[in-house]
C-alpha cells in the first residue's frame, strides 16, 4: 500500500448520492481518517455556498477546492488558499459564445456577497435558481441599456459558468460554441434526471491546481496523494494522484482511471477508503 498524505474527494456521485443524505458508515470512515491524522480535502465542481452548507450540517468544514480548481477555501475559516479566475478577456469571450447561441449562464464569483450573478432571464433550470437562493445577484442593468450580464463579466473576477439541468441539445451547442475558448465539462445532472450538467472553466484549469495549493501551503507531498472521484471534471485529479478511486457507476472517463472501483455512493463506497490509508 502506498503511504497517503492527504484524501482528495469528489462530492456528488463519490462523497454521497445526493446532499441530504450521508451514509453512516461514510461518516464513520471520515472520522477515523481524522483520528489517524490524514488531512481531508474536498474537490468539487460546486460553488462555495452549495458545497459549505450541506457539509457543515454534518458538522464537517474541511477545506474545500470549489469550481473545478477555481477557488480552494478553508470552510472553516474562510480562508482562501488557491485562486484563479478567468482572464477578462477569455471570461468575456465564453460570456459572447454563450449568447450567441441564445443562453444567458450562470456567472460564477469570487465576491464577498454573492457567489453568482445572473441575468434577467437565466437559461439554467428553475430548480436551481430556486437553490441559489439568495446567495445570487441579479445583475444591475445599464443606464445606456447595454447587457448588465456581461458589464458583471468585465468588472468581477468570474471564476466559471454553468448551465445546471439544462437539456442535452442546449448544452452541446454552447459546448460546441466554446470549446476553442475555454474548458467546458457536459454530463448528466444529478439533481435533474435526464437534463444535463454544463460548467466552463478556464483553459488548462482543474481540480489538481486546487490540491498542489494546497499541498504547497501545508507541506504535503502531491506524489502521496489518494483521489475519489467519478466525473469527467475528475479525470485531471485522478490521473495526477497516486491512489485512485472510483465509484462502480462513475463516468467511463474516470473508471478507465481507477486503481481500484468502490461501490456507489448510494451504497456508501466511500468508506472503502480506509483499506487504503494506513
Amino acid at each position: 500500500m502506498p503511504p497517503v498524505d492527504l484524501v482528495v474527494t469528489d462530492l456528488d456521485g463519490t462523497l454521497w448520492h445526493t446532499d441530504d443524505h450521508l451514509p453512516g458508515p461514510v461518516l464513520d470512515a471520515w472520522a477515523e481518517l481524522e483520528r489517524r491524522g490524514v488531512p481531508i480535502l474536498v474537490a468539487t465542481g460546486r460553488r462555495l455556498a452549495s458545497t459549505r452548507d450541506p457539509l457543515a450540517r454534518v458538522g464537517l468544514t474541511p477545506p474545500a477546492v470549489v469550481l473545478n480548481g477555481a477557488l480552494g477555501v478553508d470552510l472553516a475559516t474562510g480562508e482562501r488558499f488557491h485562486r484563479a479566475p478567468f482572464p477578462t478577456a477569455e471570461a468575456l469571450a465564453v460570456y459572447d459564445a454563450f449568447t450567441s447561441v441564445g443562453l444567458s449562464p450562470v456567472v460564477y464569483v469570487d465576491h464577498p456577497r454573492y457567489d453568482v450573478f445572473l441575468g434577467p432571464a437565466p437559461d439554467t433550470n428553475p430548480g436551481h435558481v430556486e437553490q441559489l437562493g439568495d446567495t445570487a445577484g441579479t445583475a444591475p442593468e445599464p443606464e445606456d441599456g447595454g447587457d448588465g450580464l456581461r458589464a458583471v463579466v468585465a468588472t468581477e473576477a468570474v471564476l466559471g459558468f454553468s448551465l445546471i439541468g439544462i437539456p442535452f441539445s442546449a448544452a452541446e451547442a454552447a459546448h460546441a460554441a466554446i470549446a476553442d475558448r475555454a474548458a467546458p465539462h457536459l454530463d448528466r445532472s444529478i439533481d435533474h434526471p435526464g437534463l444535463a450538467s454544463f460548467t466552463v472553466a478556464p483553459r488548462g484549469q482543474s481540480k489538481w491546481d486546487g490540491v498542489l495549493s494546497y499541498c504547497a501551503r501545508h507541506g504535503l507531498d502531491p506524489d502521496r496523494v489518494l483521489a475519489l472521484g467519478d466525473g469527467p471534471n475528475d479525470v485531471e485529479l485522478l490521473s495526477s494522484a497516486a491512489v485512485r478511486l472510483v465509484p462502480a457507476v462513475a463516468h467511463p472517463s474516470a473508471l478507465a482511471l481507477a486503481t481500484e472501483v468502490i461501490p456507489p455512493a448510494t451504497d456508501g463506497g466511500w468508506a472503502a477508503v480506509l483499506d487504503h490509508v494506513a
